[in-house]
């Protein structure tokens, strides 16, 4: 018999070691990595960005926000990887009208800015990207849209980011939070396409596509806003794809609802159940994890 033991053998195996030395990293690092593969094949294969412009500023407000703003009330310079994170996630969910550059500024702006205004217990309320684009579509409908179907079918570009999403999800120690939401989705598109007659595949689609993308593995898993312990985590993952499912419905019976609901579902149920939550776990004590 071999006298390897199995902690020797992940000792030895180089991919074992690579992954218990990144578990030790703060997951902002491993969330900006997988923000910014998104940015480079969303540039690289469909130039979506319309304009470096976009860009600059996005990150420039975002990151000085986040610069002032922790100065004034901590007394020093944060971490700015939060900013960046969400100086690029705006820029490839606002979709302005006519090319307008003040999206990206007010959008950079409201997002930080969420953080240390929009607080309870010391803990921002809202995924600050998730704040910013469903005020900015509350607020500005007729003059920014959101990022929909942009990066085509292409299954070799969705393949990638899929693969590296959940590998990070997995990694940051959310991948329940993911899974739980597309197999919510699924299951009650399903069940709402069979209960007005519509085709199922038209249905279920979009959570392939990008703007999914941005949403399962860089807002609802936000490790600042979700709510503690697994059992809420996947609770409350269900809750927002069941608000989500609800808008929809209420949108295909053409019930009179702001414009945001109907161009963003995900993000406008994200932001009405999310705050919600995470307000009630901040009143209640630490969960059990299992």
């Amino acid at each position: 018999m071999s006298d390897a033991t199995p902690t020797t053998i992940a000792e030895r195996n180089p991919f074992a070691r690579a992954w218990k030395r990144g578990s030790k990293l703060d997951p902002r690092y491993s969330i900006a990595f997988l923000i910014t593969l998104v940015l480079v094949v969303a540039q690289l294969r469909y130039h979506m960005l319309g304009s470096y412009d976009r860009l600059l500023l996005a990150l420039a407000v975002c990151t000085a926000t986040e610069a002032l703003l922790s100065w004034f009330d901590r007394g020093k310079v944060v971490n700015l990887l939060s900013a960046y994170i969400s100086g690029i996630s705006l820029t490839l969910l606002i979709k302005p009208q006519g090319g307008a550059l003040w999206p990206f500024a007010l959008g950079g702006f409201l997002a930080i800015s969420s953080k240390y205004v929009l607080r309870y217990r010391d803990n921002h309320l809202w995924n600050p990207t998730n704040f910013a684009v469903a005020a900015l579509l509350l607020l500005a409908p007729d003059r920014v849209s959101v990022l929909s179907h942009q990066f085509g079918n292409d299954v070799t570009t969705n393949l990638v980011i899929w693969v590296f999403g959940l590998v990070i999800a997995a990694r940051v120690g959310v991948l329940h939070i993911t899974v739980t939401y597309v197999a919510s989705f699924l299951l009650l598109n399903s069940l709402r396409a069979a209960a007005l007659g519509q085709p199922l595949l038209p249905e279920i689609a979009p959570i392939t596509g990008p703007m999914y993308q941005l949403f399962v593995f860089f807002m609802i898993t936000d490790p600042r806003t979700i709510v503690r312990g697994r059992r809420r985590q996947v609770l409350v993952a269900i809750l927002i794809a069941v608000m989500e499912t609800l808008i929809r419905f209420a949108s295909d019976k053409g019930w009179p609802l702001p414009t945001a609901f109907n161009v963003a579902p995900a993000f406008l149920a994200l932001a009405l159940v999310g705050p919600i939550a995470k307000w009630f776990d901040l009143n209640k004590g630490a969960p059990s994890t299992r």
